[in-house]
């Protein structure tokens, strides 16, 4: 396999994850980014961890979907994410939910 070839199947596969992600955002509620991934959820709860300058987040989500191209399943009934780094959690108005259907 080229390496062009190994970009055009990436490209098809982040499209093809794209469009599910446009299928799927209207059955969710929450926006969670952590460092790695991206997340659609129906429940978010953030905890901070730790003491002093030992701090971490853990995040646990339920009914979530999982942005990553290389996940045969992103559908999940829970989720746990402990990160040293930034999250940000964002509850979505019904609005918002309305992907564009135009293309990518």
């Amino acid at each position: 396999m080229s390496a062009e070839d190994l970009e055009k199947y990436e490209a098809e596969m982040e499209l093809a994850l794209y469009r599910e992600y446009r299928d799927v955002v209207h059955l969710f509620s929450h926006v969670v980014e952590t460092e790695r991934r991206f997340y659609l959820a129906n429940s978010v709860d953030v905890r901070v961890r730790g003491e002093g300058t030992e701090v971490y987040f853990e995040v646990t989500m339920e009914d979530a979907w999982v942005w990553d191209i290389y996940r045969p399943a992103r559908f999940a009934k829970q989720v746990r994410v402990v990160t040293f780094k930034d999250v940000n959690v964002e509850e979505l108005a019904k609005n918002d939910l309305e992907v564009p259907k135009t293309g990518f």
